[in-house]
């Protein structure tokens, strides 16, 4: 295994309720009430749709997609949904400082070091470079690949509370069988003052419509036993992911990076003296990087 590189779950596609829009000259975050399931592939600046969006709509020309059937790769709720305060470089993509509220592992000129982390709002060098929590959750939708996963990147409190305490949750009461329990993403909506009274959209993770929660634990342990008859390991699959995840110092590569500052930390001024760079830059830089030419 190549020793410094995070191994995470393989992906087949995005889940997003939002994209990046041209505005004035510049590329910015745009939210929306409905999910959208994309390859990981970009065509005229946009991600393009991957078949299941259109499957999950029904055929439905004008329907929106506000509920995904999914199941989940493993029992561990912090292995399926890894949220942390994270802050990345604008101009490289790359993260500087990923931190859980007490410790942080932060590029320094010395390396990575390991130092106290005292969250967002009490940390100077937080509230200058922009960091903010970022969760990515690794969800199967569909039978055709059994490891394959979409991915859906947040950098909301409302989302990424609810994630958190529904996994944990899900996986307390069904005697940690969250890999095989049958649920469903969701669209959520709600007002706040700070969003000045306007409906502000997150996702949740529930049990499926037509299933209750006492018939949703009847089929994981079903399914788990199954499983298990079948051979399939899912304690060696977990700590095959944790291994994974602890083989690098950050998560995210630099590529990605890019395209989650454009998506989720846009910036358009320097601040403090710290090194930034405007959506629209970053533009030209991811292509860049397409065509082979200097940034």
């Amino acid at each position: 295994m190549i020793k410094g590189l995070a191994i995470t779950p393989p992906v087949l596609g995005r889940i997003s309720i939002g994209k990046v829009v041209e505005k004035n000259g510049k590329r910015m975050p745009e939210k929306d009430d409905e999910f959208t399931i994309t390859t990981q592939v970009q065509s005229k600046g946009q991600w393009v749709k991957h078949p299941l969006d259109t499957e999950l709509r029904q055929g439905e020309d004008n329907s929106k997609l506000r509920i995904i059937p999914i199941r989940l790769l493993f029992n561990d709720p912090d292995l399926n949904f890894r949220a942390q305060y994270s802050m990345f470089d604008h101009k490289t993509g790359r993260p500087v400082c990923v931190g859980n509220g007490e410790v942080c592992k932060r590029m320094t000129a010395k390396g990575v070091e390991s130092l106290p982390c005292p969250s967002p709002m009490a940390c100077e060098y937080g509230q200058a470079g922009y960091c903010k929590p970022y969760g990515r959750l690794n969800v199967l939708i569909g039978d055709e690949d059994e490891l394959g996963t979409f991915v859906f990147r947040t950098t909301g409190y409302n989302s990424i509370r609810t994630l958190l305490s529904r996994l944990h949750y899900f996986s307390a009461v069904s005697n940690n069988q969250l890999a095989s329990l049958p649920l469903a993403l969701r669209i959520r909506g709600k007002s706040t003052t700070q969003s000045f009274r306007q409906a502000i959209f997150y996702v949740d993770i529930t049990t499926r419509p037509e299933h209750s929660l006492a018939q949703s634990i009847a089929i994981a342990t079903e399914t788990n036993l199954n499983r298990q008859q079948a051979g399939f390991d899912q304690q060696a699959l977990d700590h095959a992911a944790k291994l994974g995840f602890a083989n690098g110092e950050f998560e995210d590569t630099e590529d990605e990076g890019l395209e989650v500052v454009e998506e989720f930390y846009p910036v358009t001024e320097e601040t403090d003296g710290i090194a930034v760079q405007t959506t629209n830059g970053l533009k030209q830089r991811l292509q860049a990087k397409d065509t082979g030419a200097a940034p």
